[in-house]
């Protein structure tokens, strides 16, 4: 029984320490690759063959399979593309998205509590609205305006499904439309912020929308939560600060200079 046990042990040492690896390996390699080859096909290729589990299922099952996978999926496309209009050669912005998608793949991802979801869906949210804003600056806004709907149902989806509401499909496409919104008043006037010979490129879009997701999430939240008690003064703080925090950017750090 005991040799059962230690062999069982051994197993699952074995198995955990492949896990890291191959995660390391694709941290690593769809960053690397992306640069080396001057093109996110490959990295993309990568990030998508990974979840290669997800596609394979029957049909009637692909697109739940597809949304529970969204968040994810966002996160590795964003860092594969952040990677790509990064430019040709090493920056020190791919060694940190190369750092940050290991440390998401191995840490983050597997965190299944209340705080790491919602820290899930805002990390999805503002990597994935950064390489949407950049992606879409010379492109027709309705692409920014499509993805950035798409995001916001993910987050909101991802943050939801771990509550108790069974029924959560029109929380969801509120979300989306919200951000589909914001993102279409901000596209003609697209900030974003540079950080000198580094690579750094936050668009202020990604944010703003990162802000009101923190907001929305909480404000729901708490309505639940205090149901027919429900008063402003339980969510006064985050949204006092968040409407304090945007105001700011948009009056303070809107200069032409970091116009795209």
């Amino acid at each position: 029984m005991a040799d059962y046990v230690l062999a069982r042990k051994s197993r699952n040492i074995m198995s955990t320490m492949v896990h890291v690896f191959l995660n390391l390996l694709l941290g690593i390699g769809s960053v690397l690759i992306t640069v080396l080859s001057s093109s996110p096909l490959l990295g993309l290729i990568l990030v998508i063959a990974s979840k290669w589990r997800v596609f394979a299922v029957r049909a009637r099952y692909l697109w739940t399979n597809i949304k529970a996978n969204l968040v994810d999926l966002i996160v590795g496309i964003s860092v594969v593309l952040l990677t790509y209009y990064a430019g040709a050669a090493f920056l020190p912005v791919d060694f940190l998205l190369m750092a940050f998608y290991c440390l998401w793949l191995i840490v983050i991802k597997p965190l299944s509590s209340e705080v790491a979801t919602l820290a899930q869906s805002l990390i999805a949210v503002f990597f994935g609205i950064s390489a949407a804003t950049i992606m879409t600056a010379n492109l027709d806004p309705i692409v920014l305006v499509f993805l950035a709907f798409l995001i916001g149902y993910a987050a909101s989806r991802h943050i939801l499904i771990q509550s108790n509401d069974k029924d959560f499909t029109l929380t969801t496409l509120v979300c989306g439309l919200v951000f589909a919104e914001i993102a279409w008043l901000c596209y003609s006037w697209s900030i974003i912020y540079t950080f000198g010979d580094t690579g750094i490129r936050i668009p202020q879009l990604a944010i703003i929308l990162t802000i009101f997701a923190f907001v929305y999430n909480y404000t729901r939240g708490a309505m639940i939560k205090y149901q027919d008690d429900f008063r402003f003064k339980h969510i006064v703080g985050p949204v006092i600060f968040g409407v304090v925090l945007v105001a700011i950017i948009v009056l303070c750090f809107s200069n032409p200079i970091f116009n795209i």
